[in-house]
């Protein structure tokens, strides 16, 4: 991924800049194998899933974001979808849960696909939700 610390500052920064909410994440990019740990010892789920978002417990930093690199490069495969495009709806999507968004009903999860389509098309990115011609983008 070209310019990868580049293009995840630029998200970082636009994501709190559009929330309103001036957001620091560490930022964790590890193998399916690290992740799946981390699902296992804090959410209980004993398999990787593709990005786990923790807030903030204590005074210092503003949360991590830990993404899982192999899981990534399939989802984005298998959807058609460029590593970098997926990897950054994936960033976004877990600095929009550190700024209190979910998705847990249907009513707050269209909002939250409404904001990753409106800063991932600052970033450059196609919209994730949109339907095309070859399938979901």
């Amino acid at each position: 991924m070209p310019r990868l610390e580049m293009q995840v500052r630029r998200a970082i920064t636009l994501s709190a800049w559009m929330t309103h909410r001036p957001y620091h994440p560490t930022v964790l990019l590890t193998n399916d194998r690290a992740v799946k740990t981390l699902n296992a010892l804090y959410r209980g789920r004993n398999k990787p899933t593709n990005v786990l978002t923790f807030e903030a417990s204590g005074p210092f930093g503003d949360g991590d974001i830990a993404l899982a690199f192999e899981t990534i490069r399939r989802e984005a495969s298998s959807s058609d979808k460029s590593f970098t495009a997926h990897m950054l709806h994936l960033l976004v999507h877990g600095i929009l849960h550190l700024a209190g968004h979910d998705h847990l009903y249907a009513g707050e999860a269209r909002r939250m696909e409404q904001a990753e389509a409106r800063i991932l098309a600052r970033l450059g990115v196609a919209n994730p939700w949109r339907v095309s011609e070859r399938g979901w983008r």
